[in-house]
């Protein structure tokens, strides 16, 4: 029988001051939390066969889809399908705090990237990829 995975989401994200995190990974889905430091960005990106789904922890920031842009603050959530091009900036004064639903999954399992520098980075150098069945 399988155990329970649990997590109190909004206490694991406001306690780690990494940009990304990846908390879980299973066969289809991913978790992940991330920080985006005041005046700091995901970056622009699409992932061409990958749904996300970023649920907003603290701070404010402002998505950006397709060309639209909207503002987002604790509480939202906003979906990305796949294909879709997309970046998500810090516009407060504070990190931008949030988690996300990666469907299948898009990072290596257990990956802990403690900037954005460093993220794209091992991205760049092929040392992020997500398992492989």
């Amino acid at each position: 029988m399988a155990s329970v995975i649990h997590y109190t989401i909004a206490t694991e994200a406001e306690k780690s001051a990494d940009f990304r995190r990846v908390l879980w990974t299973g066969e289809k889905t991913q978790l992940v939390i991330m920080t985006i430091p005041p005046g700091g960005e995901i970056g622009e990106e699409v992932h061409e066969d990958i749904d996300q789904i970023l649920t907003f922890v603290s701070g404010t920031g402002e998505a950006q889809i397709s060309g639209s842009k909207k503002k987002v603050a604790q509480g939202d959530l906003v979906v990305v399908p796949a294909g879709t091009k997309h970046n998500f900036v810090n516009t407060g004064p504070n990190p931008l705090v949030l988690y996300t639903v990666y469907g299948p999954p898009e990072h290596a399992d257990g990956a802990v990237h403690k900037t954005k520098e460093e993220a794209d980075e091992l991205e760049e150098a092929g040392k992020d990829e997500p398992p492989t069945e």
